[in-house]
């Protein structure tokens, strides 16, 4: 029996030292292919492809260790890529000579759609310079709707599949009203606000939009509108008012009419596109496809292979404010008041840190975490130049952090201002009597149970309330007042949290100047009275080596390769599948309300353009 013991242990720590020099030796190949970025070959003659597919995000939201776990497991690919990756990946692009063209692949769709317009404005620009360089750009889409159109407009050739279509129809924005279904199973719900056109809450008590809802609305999607029909206007050699007869007379124009009311140059099938553009790369025939290297494989082609290798001791720094403003950390798809206001104190005193710039990406949330987001910038900016570059979205929370910035730069389409708070106190007391559930309270004071969900809101707590609400309100408005360097009686004109493109807040004094990231940088330089002499450092919540490691292990390889054909793996997902996603958007809303004072300072939750 010694012996049985005796041999069984040895055997025992046998597998335990060989599993640990195994894992050992897993873990060591592992870091170092983590580590290891030699950097993709470009052959000469090659044509940049990008998937129109590809969702564009100021931040990578999905690398945390959770998200790729979920990724491996379920064989979800990514497809998602950062602003700054696109716009530097375009640039680098239009320099570098072994690069002949741009492909910009129309012929997958993803779920969750495409990127915003002051996104695509952004791109769009960085592709006109580099056309502007001489190279080519070719764009191909079996259907072509705004979004994308707006993007491909700017190609020298615009080829649409001969079953395909061009979707210009004009833009809409419409909202699901859930006071119906809340009335139905029981559910209760008081709101406060300040501002008429603080419409976040109205989806909760009304059927429909309400008239200052309605009219705020139109006139957002009449500026966006007016920059979509002049700028493809121009592309195309239309004019404003012939890209608006299109869509009030045709809306939906097939292949052979697209290319008769020259919105497409070409109409042509996915393997003639492949064929053009194989002549154009001098590729051989008996090749699979042209000779090509996706934007995401591009990008990690190193400046230095360019020419366009900065570096310098002095940093401009840009931090990005991206998504749901809520209190605390927050997640990587949240902004978290204590996290961005963490690092814009560790740039206010980092001497190597000339300029901030912050990137609002953001309908904005919770008031409190907001304020805490402005203080840090109002500190930064009595040390060094703190810019704000305005994304899709800065509005309420998300203007509420901006205001105090040296300069303001938005794009045209961007959905700013929104000047205004609200609060929501649900109540579950129909719901759960209807099903046997009462509840009864022990209280030291008349308003302990303040924060109740079993009961609706007395006048004198709603009060309560309410004179919260208005002293945010009125806070906010002094702030931008002081701020903006505008009379409280102007800004209260201006706010009621009324919504405005970013074109229309430059003209009521919101914004400073119309223009997207690189702008926002060129000025920060400037201000810091830099020259040329400074290095762009992006600061954000940067990845752990395990989650470098995992990244590597169930990384997705593109299914655009210099050896194989564009393939279309992307499903398209039909209208119930949509419907669903935007109920279960609009709910999990509910779930970023964490203010300690349950007042907020948000954009309208259903503003969705389409």
């Amino acid at each position: 029996m010694r012996d049985f013991f005796k041999y069984t242990f040895a055997s025992f720590l046998g597998v335990l030292i060989f599993f640990g020099l195994g894992t050992g030796s897993l873990i060591f190949l592992l870091i170092s292919a983590a580590m290891k970025d030699t950097g993709p070959q470009v052959k000469d003659k090659s044509v940049l492809v990008f998937d129109l597919a590809t969702k564009i995000t100021d931040t990578n939201p999905g690398s945390g260790t959770g998200e790729l776990l979920q990724k491996a497991v379920s064989g979800e690919k990514e497809n998602s890529v950062t602003l700054r990756t696109v716009l530097e990946t375009i640039n680098r692009a239009a320099a570098d000579k072994r690069i002949v063209a741009i492909y910009l692949d129309g012929s997958g769709e993803s779920e969750g759609g495409v990127s915003g317009f002051a996104t695509l404005k952004e791109v769009r620009k960085a592709l006109q310079r580099f056309k502007a360089t001489g190279k080519k750009i070719i764009a191909y889409d079996v259907d072509w709707d705004e979004p994308t159109y707006y993007l491909g407009s700017v190609a020298n050739t615009v080829i649409v599949n001969p079953m395909g279509a061009v979707e210009i129809n004009g833009l809409r924005s419409e909202t699901m009203f859930l006071s119906g279904a809340l009335e139905k199973y029981g559910v209760g719900v008081q709101v406060l606000r300040v501002g008429k056109y603080k419409s976040a809450i109205e989806p909760l008590i009304l059927k429909q939009f309400s008239t200052e809802n309605r009219q705020q609305t139109q006139r957002l999607l009449n500026d966006i509108w007016g920059d979509f029909r002049s700028t493809v206007g121009t592309s195309r050699q239309l004019s404003p008012q012939q890209i608006q007869t299109i869509a009030d007379s045709k809306g939906l124009l097939m292949a052979n009419e697209a290319q008769k009311g020259r919105l497409v140059d070409k109409v042509a099938y996915f393997d003639e596109v492949v064929t053009d553009l194989k002549k154009l790369t001098d590729s051989d025939e008996e090749d699979k496809t042209f000779r090509q290297i996706s934007l995401g494989t591009y990008a990690r082609v190193p400046d230095r292979e360019v020419g366009q290798e900065r570096s310098s001791r002095n940093k401009i720094a840009i931090v990005y404010a991206e998504g749901e403003i809520v209190n605390g950390e927050g997640s990587l798809r949240q902004v978290g008041g204590d996290r961005i206001a963490n690092q814009l104190r560790q740039l206010r005193q980092n001497k190597d840190v000339k300029a901030v710039i912050l990137r609002v990406n953001s309908p904005g949330g919770s008031a409190t975490a907001s304020e805490i987001i402005q203080r840090e910038v109002k500190l930064t900016r009595k040390v060094k130049p703190v810019i704000v570059s305005m994304g899709n979205y800065a509005a309420s929370g998300g203007y509420w952090i901006s205001t105090y910035a040296n300069r303001i730069f938005a794009e045209p389409n961007t959905i700013t201002g929104s000047i205004g708070v609200f609060g929501i106190l649900p109540n579950l007391q129909k719901l759960a009597n209807s099903n046997g559930i009462n509840w009864d309270v022990v209280k030291t004071g008349r308003f302990a149970d303040l924060q109740t969900v079993s009961r609706p809101r007395s006048p004198e707590e709603l009060a309560i309330y309410q004179n919260s609400v208005n002293h945010v309100y009125y806070k906010f408005v002094g702030k931008v007042a002081d701020s903006r360097k505008l009379t409280p009686q102007r800004v209260q004109e201006i706010a009621q949290g009324r919504v405005w493109s970013g074109l229309a807040a430059k003209e009521v004094g919101l914004v400073d100047d119309i223009g997207g990231i690189n702008e926002a940088v060129k000025y920060a330089a400037k201000e810091a009275k830099l020259g040329d002499d400074w290095e762009l450092k992006q600061f954000s919540r940067s990845g752990s080596l395990e989650e470098r490691i995992l990244k590597n292990l169930f990384s997705y390889v593109p299914n655009v390769s210099s050896e194989e054909q564009p393939v279309n793996t992307v499903m398209k997902f039909g209208p119930f599948r949509e419907t669903f996603q935007h109920l279960t958007t609009e709910l999990e809303m509910l779930t970023n309300l964490n203010d300690p004072l349950n007042v907020y300072a948000r954009l309208p939750y259903n503003l969705r353009i389409d």
